[in-house]
Formats: structure tokens, sequence, C-alpha cells
């Protein structure tokens, strides 16, 4: 496979779109190495107009035109596709699933044992560049296989590699996380509000400061815990409203969302 791959798309929503997009201006790819389809014409047509890559009728049309296919349809839509996409896969293919719940197995199942496969679950962030994303390598794919992939998915965020078992938890935590934060910036924003700042001013003051403490966290590498113990003085005004979050749960709320998305995506990988 050139360093400048072909990569189709079935299933052209957002996620894809935003995919496809972020290959086209990093450079990864040009738009006329983009193709896709999708049952949805205005979907399709979205995704030309935003990548500036070709929409084509059928999946096995994508396979033609592609050496990585990226199935981004619905968990409940998979079977079908797989069905239909299986004739047009062969050795030459890598393909990517983002899916939520469709193991590798499945996938396998579908396209045959010896189809490269990677399966990614990303997060809707791709949207604005700045993904959360984890990927895990079938048997049949390779080294080399895993290195595009992850080369692809950094083109909008980050890519960690990670063991199949663990894509379930990252379905709870990262991809339905951005959920979990804008209700939190929703929430702080309603605080202000309640205080007398005015809904836009709350509302940008919320996303900036959760935007903010996130970049912290990363580019310090410091703990959580140590970073808001450096906020929260002795008696202070923060440390007041650390002791209500705890009176309420948050922490242990925030944790169970995790826990019932991650059960979640297994239930849906095995409906």
């Amino acid at each position: 496979m050139s360093d400048s791959p072909r990569v189709g798309f079935v299933g052209t929503g957002r996620m894809a779109t935003a995919l496809a997009g972020g290959l086209v201006s990093s450079g990864f790819c040009p738009a006329a190495s983009i193709v896709g389809s999708d049952v949805v014409p205005a979907a399709a047509e979205a995704f030309a107009e935003s990548t500036g890559g070709a929409v084509v009728e059928s999946n096995a049309e994508v396979a033609e035109r592609s050496d990585v296919i990226v199935l981004a349809v619905k968990p409940q839509q998979m079977s079908e596709v797989l069905a239909g996409l299986a004739p047009a896969v062969g050795p030459d293919h890598l393909v990517v699933s983002i899916a939520a719940g469709i193991t590798l197995q499945a996938l396998s199942e579908g396209l045959g044992e010896s189809t490269r496969l990677v399966r990614v679950m990303p997060n809707t962030p791709c949207l604005v560049g700045i993904s959360a994303s984890a990927f895990a390598v079938g048997t049949a794919a390779t080294d080399a296989d895993a290195d595009l992939v992850s080369r692809l998915l950094t083109t909008v965020g980050v890519a960690l590699p990670v063991k199949e078992p663990l894509i379930d938890a990252v379905t709870g935590l990262s991809g339905s996380g951005p959920a979990y934060v804008y209700e939190v910036i929703e929430a702080l924003s309603d605080g202000g509000v309640l205080c007398g700042l005015p809904r836009d001013v709350a509302l940008q003051l919320a996303a900036q400061t959760v935007k903010g403490a996130a970049e912290m966290v990363l580019v310090t590498g410091e703990h959580p815990g140590v970073l808001k113990d450096a906020v929260a003085s002795p008696g202070g005004t923060t440390i007041a409203g650390l002791a209500e979050l705890e009176r309420a749960g948050l922490r242990g709320t925030l944790i169970n969302a995790v826990e019932a998305a991650t059960r979640r995506s297994r239930e849906l990988g095995a409906e």
C-alpha cells in the first residue's frame, strides 16, 4: 500500500465526513483518493461537498476504488453491510470499523478470516479535529496496518492502541464521554446564570474553563487530583464547591455512567 492510500467510506454520516475531511486537510491523502457510499442520498451529497471526495452508488464500488475501507454504519446495519461487501473485499484491502460493539470476530465471520481488520472507537470531537480514539488490530492485520490506522486517526486527534477487550470500555469513556462533558458544561453555565451572569457569558466561561482544565492535564502531565488541590486553598471558594460536589456524588455518578455505557456497548455486540 502506498503512503497515500485510497480511502473508501461505507456510510457517510458526520463521523465519516469528519474523518475524511481530516485526511484531506492534513495531507494524508488527496480528495481524489476519497470515495464514499450511503443509502441516504443527502448524507452522500454532504460528504462530497464537505470533503471533495467522490460518491458512488454501491459498497462494492467503494471497495473497488479503495485500499482502506472504513465501515461507518450503525451496528444494527452491519450484518447486512458485511454480507453485501464480502465478495468485493480481497487480500489487498484493509478494513477499518468504527461501529460500536461490533467485534473483530464478527467482522471476520462476515468478511473472511484472512481479511485484514482494525476496530476503532473514535468520538465526535473529530468534527473539530480533537478526537480521542482507540484501536484494536485483528490477527490478520500487520504492523504496517496498525501504523497506517494510527496515522489516519491522528489527522483528527489522538489515537491509542489497546487490546480489543478494552474497546467497549473506550466506548463507555471517550466514545460516550463528550455527552457527559456537555452535561457538565451546561450545568456550570446554569450555575453562572443562577448567580447573575448573562447566559452567553456563562456558557463561554464554562466551555473555556473545561477546555482549559483538560489542556492543563494533557500539557503538564500532572494527576488531576494534584491540579485540583492547587486550586483549592484552605477555607476558600473552591473547596466549598468541591465539598458540594462530593455530597452530590459527582465522582461516583460519572464512574457509573462510564460503566453503564461500557455495558451497553457489549450488549450491542451481542445483539
